[in-house]
Parts: structure tokens; sequence; C-alpha cells
């Protein structure tokens, strides 16, 4: 059974996955509000530069652990060495939804794997507060009388093994919290993170060739792809390529302390809570190029290609629940997120 701690002396949160796209912008943003931080992560698909990057943009540095989150014993280290920890964000996955329809052991492996892990160490260290990054592929294709998703929208068959692995997690962390009631959990479902901080000090850095569209985007502007492949134009959407909901990663970094505040602050939450963190508005893909183009005056190569197993034909979020509990909101306007992006990826490459 966790039991309450006290948190008027201690404020240290464990970021899994901190080196990484949404991981680096969370902690930057607690950091800035105050939070100590310690990062753990065994780099699969991040660069330790990018503590460089974090500690120019915050002043000072965060802790670091070189560390695999499927290793109990590494993980009960950094437990035991920072015994000020009051909660963790867990983003530490793999996440793309193509390589996961290759590559599914490797994805149940690690995306549950260390999740169980975590919660095992949590509870012998006796931290009771996790914020979980799930995702809206948890939905699967809504129905159009789920358009847009809120979060009492059914849960379908996943279409991926990256999604079925947010789903299966999300079960997990409810059956804990169901079995042990000294567990809260906050469970935020993204919809789809773009952009970088507008200082390009850090962004979204692929390792390989890109499996997300923007990173995709923003190779092919700089030259480094020869044209982007767009996966389908026969859906049933206006302009027949897929609809997303594009949430701009530092208003999503924004979210989590938000989050992390509530879970610490708000003693009458529900143990379990849910929210979805999107915009509320979708975009097709064929939109986003676009308005990349708009926003950085640059003309971006593309052909139209079959589509891709495991794509969802569109989804947005209802962020309401997010909006009025969290008191939360992205707002920041699609063409200053892509001109952020493109920003970063110059830094990157000197152009």
């Amino acid at each position: 059974m966790f039991t309450p701690l006290n948190y008027s002396s201690m404020a240290r949160i464990l970021v899994t996955g901190g080196t990484g796209y949404i991981g680096s912008h969370t902690v930057v943003e607690l950091m800035q509000k105050g939070y100590d931080v310690t990062i753990v992560d065994n780099l699969s698909n991040s660069s330790i530069d990018v503590l460089d990057g974090i500690t120019e943009i915050v002043g000072h540095k965060p802790e670091f652990a070189n560390i695999d989150c499927c290793n109990f014993m590494d993980l009960d280290n950094v437990f035991r060495q920072f015994t000020d920890i009051v909660g963790v964000i867990h983003f530490a996955a793999s996440k793309a939804v193509g390589e996961s329809v290759e590559k599914p052991l490797m994805y149940y492996r690690n995306n549950i794997g260390s999740l169980v892990t975590l919660l095992e160490v949590m509870k012998l260290h006796q931290v009771p507060n996790i914020v979980f990054s799930s995702s809206c592929t948890v939905y699967g294709q809504p129905d159009n009388d789920h358009l847009p998703v809120d979060e009492t929208a059914p849960i379908q068959k996943a279409l991926s093994p990256y999604g079925n692995t947010k789903q299966i997690n999300e079960e997990i962390i409810c059956d804990e919290a169901h079995a042990d009631k000294g567990l809260h959990a906050t469970i935020l479902r993204y919809f789809n993170p773009i952009g970088a901080h507008p200082s390009a000090l850090i962004g979204e850095l692929p390792n390989g060739v890109p499996q997300n569209l923007l990173p995709f985007i923003t190779q092919t502007a700089a030259g480094l792809r020869p044209e982007l492949k767009v996966f389908g134009n026969d859906y049933n959407t206006p302009d027949g390529s897929c609809i997303r909901d594009y949430i701009y990663v530092v208003d999503l970094a924004k979210a989590h302390v938000k989050a992390i505040d509530r879970m610490l602050e708000v003693k009458d939450r529900d143990q379990v809570e849910v929210f979805n963190l999107g915009t509320g508005t979708g975009l097709s893909v064929l939109t986003l190029i676009n308005e990349f183009e708009a926003a950085t005056g640059l003309k971006l190569p593309y052909t139209i290609v079959g589509r891709r197993e495991g794509d969802i034909e569109q989804v947005w979020a209802a962020p309401k629940k997010a909006n009025e509990v969290l008191g939360w909101k992205a707002d920041t306007p699609i063409r200053d997120v892509l001109a952020s992006a493109w920003k970063w990826e110059k830094h990157i490459r000197k152009l």
C-alpha cells in the first residue's frame, strides 16, 4: 500500500524518457516551474546532447541516469539515490506506428515491461503519483458520433501493436490502482505533437528515417529527403488524406506540469484521471503541407503513395475536460508551430 507523503519539502519529479522529444520539452517546463527533475533514459531514440539544450534554456542541468526502465535493479538504484521523488512522468516507450507493425515483440517487451517495472519500483519506494503518456490511438477510428473525441468515447481494438501497448498499459494502471488505493494516476491521451521549443535548442530528432510526418516535412525541405510521401489520398475526408489533431509540443509539455500540480495539490480528485490533449481542430496531411509552405515560404515536393498499415483515417480531440479541469489549453497558431519546427531543422543542420 502506498502511503501519503509530505510534499511541502519535496518536489522532485522523475521523468522517464526525458531526453526524448516530448520528455525534453516537459523537463524544461517542469524546471522552469521550480521542480527538481531526474531524467532516466537509455538514449535508444534520443541523444545525450539534449541535456545541453535543456541546460542552456533553463540555466542548470537536470540529474540524469542512462538506464533502461525495464531493468528493475537500475531503476531501483535511481529511487534509492533520489529519495525526494514525489511523482513520475512516464514517457519511455517505443512510439512509431509503422515500426510497431514490423516489430511487435519489441514494442510489447519495451512498452509494457517498462511500465510494470516502474510501478513495482514506485511501490517499493512509496512514490504514489504517476502521469502516463498515452495516445489517442486507444480510440481507434472513432465513428461520426464520437468526433471530436472526448474521454467517454469507446476504446476500440487497436490498429497497431503500438496502440495496443497504450491500451494495455492504461489497463495495467487501472488494475493496479484498483488493487492499491494509494496509487494515483493521470493518463494523458495525446493527439499529434509537433513543433520545437522557440529557442530551437531542443526539438524532434528521430534516429534514421522519420516515422512522424513533420520531421519528414522539415527534412525534405532541408534537402535531406528527395520528396515527402503522403500515405493515401482516397480516405473519406475532404481532400482524401488522413486528418489529425496537431498539437504544439510546448503546449503539450505544459499540460504535464498542470497534471503534476493537480496531483500534488488537489486532494479530492479521482484516483485515476484521463484527459485528452489536443487543439480540438483536425487538419489533413495535405493541409499541413500547405500550412508549412505558407509559414516558411518554401515549396515542398511530395508524391501520393498507397495507404500505410495501421493508420487511422481521421481523429481529433474534444479537449474540454483538460481545458476546464486542468486549466490548460493548446492555442499556439499552427503556422507558428510549423515555423518553430523549421527553425529547429535549420539549427541542427546549420542552414
